[in-house]
């Protein structure tokens, strides 16, 4: 838990409810703030089973798991190779997109030349390539005349290539898988704008959230389906969550595209996959044993 991401807050609550749930089934849990001496700490508690709450880098793009690898220690969620890909966004679109998963219109830029004219017609959606929780996201709007300013920062504190993407309108729907099952359809609204951000997913009242989502029994199944095929074209393992766009609006355009696959989903009071999970039959305490038991290496 923790970590050293720009997600680390959001780590350490998760890591928090995660340990306190894992206790309440009765195991023994050590709490582990990662630092550069994790492998050092490792060694010396020799753990059953590490449980990954970690968010971003590097818990989330294959390089704890590939430490978790070497030392032969099972952990939860996916693998090197899977964290690693769906992590990079652009990569993963491309995996998605080859195996039948609709995906946004998308280039990757560098962010010097975001900021210097507009790299998609607005409204695009430009996004570190290998950040998750939102973080580092903006959005260009069509009243928009200049290119975002913000990115020739000095101090600028991402990755310096971003994923711009096409905007597509209407809903925001969430769709988790727990092994070869998908859990569910949520609709995300934001409590206030137009825009899932970081304070919308994890501020208590950020956000409101609608399960099952209210749309088309089709597209209900047809996200589920996609949720499904983009895990396994990952090739993600124990618990992932799929994010999709949805533009059901009377003058919309019907277009549904996934954004992304996240590999290492929010466990706080706010999140996602714990809801989708109660809405399936699991409580918190019961999904927390599951990713525990389908821990392994070699993932």
């Amino acid at each position: 838990m923790g970590g050293l991401s720009a997600e680390r807050e959001v780590s350490l609550n998760s890591g928090k409810a995660c340990a306190d749930a894992l206790e309440g089934e009765g195991y023994r849990v050590t709490r582990i703030d990662v630092g550069r001496d994790i492998a050092a700490v490792l060694d010396r508690l020799r753990p059953d089973v590490v449980f990954n709450a970690l968010h971003g880098s590097p818990g989330e793009d294959g390089t704890i798991q590939g430490i978790l690898e070497i030392m032969r220690l099972p952990y939860t969620h996916s693998g090197v190779l899977a964290s690693a890909l769906a992590m990079d966004k652009a990569k993963a679109k491309l995996v998605m997109a080859a195996a039948g998963v609709p995906v946004a219109h998308g280039v990757v830029v560098h962010r010097r030349e975001a900021a210097e004219r507009h790299v998609l017609p607005p409204p695009y959606v430009l996004k570190p390539v290998n950040e998750g929780s939102s973080v580092g996201v903006i959005i260009v709007r069509e009243e928009r005349s200049h290119p975002p300013q913000e990115l020739t920062r000095p101090d600028w504190p991402h990755t310096d290539w971003l994923l711009a993407e096409e905007y597509v309108a209407g809903r925001e729907l969430t769709c988790a898988v727990m092994g070869g099952k998908a859990l569910g359809v949520i609709d995300i609204r934001p409590a206030a704008g137009v825009f899932y951000d970081y304070d919308a997913k994890y501020a208590k009242g950020g956000s409101i959230h609608i399960l099952p989502a209210k749309i088309k029994p089709k597209i209900y199944q047809q996200i589920e389906e996609l949720a499904l095929t983009a895990h396994q074209a990952l090739g993600c393992r124990g618990v992932s969550r799929a994010d999709f766009r949805y533009d059901d609006r009377p003058e919309g355009s019907g277009k549904l595209v996934c954004l992304e696959v996240n590999t290492q989903p929010g466990m706080t009071e706010t999140s996602l996959v714990p809801e989708l999970a109660a809405h399936a039959g699991y409580s918190f305490g019961e999904l927390m044993r599951w990713m525990v038991e389908d821990a392994s290496c070699d993932r």
